[in-house]
């Protein structure tokens, strides 16, 4: 009887650590993943940030070519009276 506790024990435990080196797998998987994640955040981010420079540059580019066309404009009207 105690032989028969012991194997079922022994087969209880062999059960425990193969769970544990599976969880362990997957949580090394999912620490992979994570820093994968986390760089391709920081690589996106860093792309919102270029985008909204050029943004900002563009909107100064057409406000600029915007006066210069009144500014144009204006005069056109100043000879036409």
């Amino acid at each position: 009887m105690s032989l028969e506790i012991l194997n079922q024990l022994e087969t209880k435990i062999q059960q425990t650590v193969n769970t544990i080196q599976l969880l362990q797998q997957e949580i090394n998987t999912l620490q992979q993943k994570n820093q994968e994640l986390e760089l391709l955040i920081s690589e996106e981010s860093d792309e919102v940030q270029n985008l909204r420079k050029q943004n900002d540059e563009l909107k100064q580019e057409q406000s600029a070519w915007q006066e210069r066309i009144t500014s144009l404009l204006n005069k056109i009207g100043g000879l036409s009276q």
